[in-house]
């Protein structure tokens, strides 16, 4: 079964949303890498409607412009690209595009069925990622946490839902403060009390 991976920029009071906004001034060769490494490799990208828009109005232009950012560029021109969208009849201009519709879980559980070597990758896309972190779908969630309170836009995960636990699979501190956290479905916690945890507390010798 393939596995699916998403990658956001969020910021330390964990808004996602709008991240050209304030996300640039701490991108550099270590971040870079980083995106490289989840998104260079893969041959398949699923996309909220969105994030789709917003990249086909962006990449096939940097790569017809063959400056130093083309050869990304042609990396995501060339991997297939399964749009989320209720609309099925929606035209897609960017090359390998195709949209995926109807109930969501069964989609995607079908997707990562599909044979294939590679993971599939995700790129902002929050409710999309919302929806598969609830329905236990994804396999991996990559927040690159910028020290920075945004302090307005959509945070990944919002009220009232039930909680999902989580488990850090690996960090990384970049040159500019941003933390690169790996994170992994995790088994529930379970329960705990004060009169659990007290015993951890530090004893102060008096």
């Amino acid at each position: 079964m393939r596995k699916i991976i998403a990658q956001l920029f969020i910021s330390l009071d964990g808004v996602v949303e709008a991240p050209d906004q304030w996300h640039f001034p701490y991108f550099n060769d270590e971040m870079g890498a980083a995106v490289d490494a989840s998104l260079g490799s893969v041959d398949t990208l699923l996309l909220g409607r969105r994030t789709y828009d917003s990249f086909a109005g962006a990449w096939p232009g940097r790569e017809a412009a063959g400056g130093e950012d083309a050869p990304f560029a042609k990396v995501l021109g060339d991997a297939r690209k399964i749009v989320v969208t209720r609309n099925r009849q929606l035209e897609l201009t960017w090359r390998n595009s195709e949209p995926i519709g109807g109930d969501l879980v069964r989609a995607v559980t079908a997707l990562k069925n599909e044979p294939g070597g590679t993971d599939i990758a995700m790129s902002g896309s929050v409710s999309v990622v919302r929806q598969l972190l609830g329905a236990g779908l994804l396999d991996g969630l990559h927040l690159m946490v910028h020290p920075i309170a945004v302090r307005k836009g959509m945070r990944l995960f919002d009220e009232g839902e039930p909680s999902i636990p989580l488990e850090l699979v690996s960090s990384e501190t970049f040159g500019t403060g941003v933390l690169n956290l790996v994170y992994a479905p995790a088994a529930s916690p379970g329960s705990g009390t004060y009169e659990d945890a007290k015993a951890h507390l530090p004893r102060t010798g008096r």
